[in-house]
């Protein structure tokens, strides 16, 4: 069962009572991310993910570290381009250890100048090794060449330059402008009970601020479409097209994720069998679906050799272009709910996924759709919902990044 609390100083606190195990993850969500930053703060809502990890007044890092190490738990975080979240998993019987903890990093985090210095060395390596991994940075070129100026074209863990420039009060400003309690989303999933959300809520006390915060105006991003290509001596060349997609919150949400799941989202997509199983011109071959609050983007990735790229680049077009004329299959169409549904019912067979899938919901959607919910929404997809979606797939509205040896 689905408990919700929203607390006098605007923190919300979701919890789904699993009492089947015996393990509970708790995640604190900020919603800010890359796109909230400025260009000259790029990467700061990642360092300040690190930063947390970093000491505060109660305790050291190994400190911190020890504490999860000890009874077996485990801890973590990760920053997106709109939200960032802490997460820590243990047994139920450590539940409020895990919180105390979480909220004393959020609340009471040093900031401490000697180890942003040392914390600045592992984020550049960070970026280093991205660098030296095309098939990663790949899709951030192709967002900075969709998105353009706006922020969300830039990467999550910024740039060597906005990193080494970052400072102590730029961090502390920051988190006083997004971590305040109206913008945090506490989910919590596993054996525990009602009650354990009055423990979250006097743990997460935040300080009062006489200063009123103004709801962020998020501008929309504008997609541009066109060609981009880098040269980088590599062993492939790394190819990715993107096609307009759709927002978290748009009614063809579903359908979009069929049109991907048939065109390079499973083994038995159209992309993989045509690419790789039949014409063995790609190991790596796929595509996926980014859905923002207001905005999406359909990627497709291809690896391949760059004897091969045009060739590569033909064929997704090809296989594209045929969707969108003929449609799905009577086949495609009758496996491809039931594939969805079936992805959808086994991500959420652990704590962890429980949690942020009611995480994002608060978060994103302020609503709460049952699994029943969400199994018949997906049942009602009609043929022309899907239809809407390939009518976007056209060569002439895609944009293209390429990193490669030599063209």
């Amino acid at each position: 069962m689905l408990h919700r609390k929203e607390c006098k100083n605007g923190l919300r606190i979701v919890l789904e009572q699993i009492t089947t195990v015996r393990s509970i993850t708790i995640g604190i969500w900020v919603k800010t991310g890359s796109r909230n930053e400025t260009e000259r703060l790029n990467g700061i809502s990642h360092f300040i993910e690190h930063m947390l990890f970093k000491g505060t007044k109660n305790r050291t890092p190994q400190e911190i570290a020890e504490a999860f190490d000890g009874i077996g738990g485990e801890i973590n975080a990760f920053t997106s381009k709109e939200y960032t979240c802490y997460y820590a998993k243990v047994l139920d019987t450590h539940q409020n250890m895990a919180i105390e903890i979480l909220a004393d990093m959020i609340l009471h985090s040093n900031l401490d100048s000697i180890e942003m210095d040392r914390e600045k060395k592992v984020i550049l390596e960070e970026i280093n090794m991205t660098e030296d991994t095309p098939d990663d940075i790949i899709h951030d070129k192709l967002h900075e060449m969709i998105y353009q100026d706006h922020m969300l074209a830039k990467p999550i863990l910024g740039s060597k330059a906005t990193v080494e420039q970052l400072t102590k009060q730029q961090l502390s400003c920051y988190m006083q402008e997004h971590y305040r309690p109206e913008n945090i989303v506490v989910s919590i999933a596993g054996n525990t009970d009602q009650d354990y959300m009055n423990t979250v809520e006097e743990y997460l006390q935040f300080e009062t601020n006489p200063l009123t915060r103004n709801k962020e105006m998020l501008i929309s991003p504008v997609f541009h479409t066109g060609n981009a290509k880098f040269q980088k001596e590599t062993e492939q060349a790394h190819l990715c097209i993107g096609f307009n997609g759709v927002d978290v919150t748009d009614k063809s949400i579903h359908a979009m994720m069929i049109v991907n799941n048939v065109l390079g989202g499973s083994m038995s997509s159209r992309l993989f069998q045509e690419i790789r199983e039949k014409d063995g011109m790609a190991y790596s071959i796929f595509s996926y679906h980014s859905a923002f609050i207001d905005s999406g983007l359909l990627t497709i990735y291809a690896g391949t050799s760059k004897h091969q790229l045009q060739q590569v680049q033909d064929k997704i077009f090809s296989v594209t272009d045929q969707l969108r004329t003929n449609g799905l299959t009577e086949k495609e169409w009758e496996i491809s709910k039931e594939q969805l549904k079936g992805l959808y019912m086994l991500s959420l067979e652990s704590t962890n996924s429980k949690m942020s899938r009611n995480a994002r919901n608060e978060l994103l959607l302020e609503d709460h759709p049952s699994l029943e919910q969400v199994m018949k929404q997906i049942d009602r997809i009609q043929l022309e919902d899907v239809e809407a979606i390939l009518n976007g797939l056209q060569a002439d509205q895609s944009a293209i990044a390429v990193i490669s040896p030599d063209f």
